[in-house]
């Protein structure tokens, strides 16, 4: 049975998972249908962060246009540009085993393509999930719903997978940045 987080619960993947090795970290939404005459394309991304809080390289920002990072323990399985359909819109797999020591924690983000040309907000997305799936069973382990209206956002954090003593934990972020994937990329310590 999986478990439902609401923004900024926090739960230790390894205790309640113990034999949880490989993940699915699934994302979903919905959009909302308004005359602004552009179709949406959000995007999924993962900024595998160092003890600093920032991508250590580019390497380390896994994205529709870099699908695995070199240690081939996270990787995006591609990008779906219409978001159409039910289930997971996009996806990210990470393999724990073969996370890097240097990796702190990896934040699971999602943008909205040409958001300002589009004149696109998440205010305009619904029904916006992560999920967290044991990629081994395939049952989903925990589920997290973004409730919040972002009115102006034009990316999101959606979660965070981070170690802690040992542990890795799954934490229910939920926080919105206007200024798309650049804004995120300054964030995480990339140059844009």
């Amino acid at each position: 049975m999986s478990i439902i987080l609401s923004k900024g619960q926090k739960i230790d993947l390894s205790k309640s998972n113990p034999g949880l090795k490989k993940a699915i970290i699934g994302l979903g939404w919905d959009t909302k249908r308004y005359d602004g005459g552009f179709d949406f394309d959000l995007d999924a991304s993962a900024f595998m962060v160092g003890e600093n809080g920032r991508v250590n390289s580019d390497i380390d920002f896994v994205f529709y246009n870099n699908l695995e990072h070199p240690s081939k323990s996270v990787m995006h399985t591609g990008d779906n540009r219409t978001g159409e359909g039910e289930g997971d819109d996009e996806q990210i797999i990470i393999d724990f085993e073969k996370v890097p020591e240097s990796i702190e924690k990896i934040a699971i983000t999602v943008t909205i393509h040409e958001a300002p040309e589009r004149r696109q907000n998440f205010g305009q997305v619904s029904n916006a999930f992560a999920r967290l799936v044991d990629s081994a069973t395939e049952e989903e382990v925990l589920r997290y719903e973004l409730t919040e209206d972002f009115s102006v956002e034009t990316a999101l954090v959606f979660c965070e997978i981070y170690r802690h003593n040992g542990s890795w934990k799954f934490s229910a972020v939920g926080s919105g940045f206007e200024g798309g994937l650049a804004s995120l990329c300054r964030t995480y310590g990339l140059q844009v």
